[in-house]
């Protein structure tokens, strides 16, 4: 009797500790959203995203334009021949990105 007991008390606690068995480590797929932007022409430009560029970055010239559906856009400037891209939305205001 004590040897049925002590199975099934062994098959039990067999069967309990595959239940709290750590999940082996899952390899997380990240996806990067890639944002597509369209190039347009310099004077296609919103008048407050040249504003801003003028008022901000003076003496520098747009040298290539660029918007994504969201309305922001891209925007390739140099000065005394140093380049920069900067991001703005629609009303001029500047966008940090990475």
């Amino acid at each position: 009797m004590k040897k049925i007991v002590l199975t099934i008390a062994i098959i039990l606690g067999g069967l309990t500790a595959q239940a709290f068995t750590p999940a082996a480590n899952q390899s997380k797929i990240i996806k990067i959203a890639q944002e597509e932007y369209k190039e347009i022409e310099v004077s296609k430009l919103p008048t407050a995203v040249t504003d801003a560029v003028q008022k901000d970055f003076a003496g520098a010239k747009i040298s290539k334009a660029y918007v994504n559906e969201k309305g922001e856009y891209k925007l390739e400037i140099s000065k005394d021949g140093a380049e920069k891209t900067l991001y703005a939305d629609k009303d001029g205001n500047w966008i940090k990105k990475q």
